[in-house]
């Protein structure tokens, strides 16, 4: 059992950045492949990076060149960096873990936290 919960998500100007957290508990998170994810209104949630047990990431076309993800075993958590803002990144952004390989199919993602919205703006 994974519990997450997220925070960093706030208001910012385009072009701005945001670093995002996710604390986990438990005490095999080093084993759980983490994802990012994003809902926008009326829009179905997305993937937008993953880290793996083993430290290989994922990351979305859109995202890619401007968003970092990474992980600190020794503190339960899984980062993401995010530069160069635009609106079209506004949207809620949730935390989930998985055992397995790196997936970009939120429905194979087993704990999720409960997301902390991030708003752009133009």
């Amino acid at each position: 059992q994974v519990q997450l919960l997220e925070s960093g998500g706030g208001l910012v100007q385009a072009g701005g950045s945001l670093r995002l957290s996710c604390a986990a508990s438990g005490r095999t998170f080093s084993s759980y492949t983490m994802g990012w994810f994003r809902q926008a209104p009326g829009k179905e949630r997305e993937f937008v990076a993953g880290i793996s047990s083993s430290g290989t990431t994922t990351l979305e076309d859109s995202v890619k060149g401007r968003f970092t993800i990474s992980r600190d075993n020794s503190k339960n958590t899984v980062n993401l960096q995010m530069n160069s803002l635009n609106p079209e990144d506004t949207a809620v952004y949730y935390c989930a873990a998985r055992v397995g390989n790196i997936y970009r199919s939120a429905a194979t993602y087993n704990y999720w936290g409960q997301g902390t919205q991030v708003t752009v703006s133009a």
